[in-house]
């Protein structure tokens, strides 16, 4: 499984999960249980691969020189 995600693109997946995952803790009615839905982003950030980015060819994780990985 090849790295496709970005430094800037997981941190934005990291912070949007965790603060999706809060809402279980802060919501009251069923609705907290969409706060869930926040695992998937966690979980692409920490792992920095993306399934739905393999079908499309999207890459936003760069090499040292700046040039996109192949």
């Amino acid at each position: 499984m090849k790295t496709n995600v970005g430094t800037a693109d997981r941190a934005i997946r990291i912070l949007v999960g965790l603060v999706l995952l809060s809402l279980v803790f802060v919501l009251e009615s069923n609705l907290r249980w969409w706060g869930l839905v926040g695992l998937l982003p966690l979980a692409t950030g920490l792992l920095g691969w993306c399934a739905l980015y393999t079908p499309f060819g999207i890459d936003t994780s760069c090499t040292r020189h700046g040039t996109p990985a192949n």
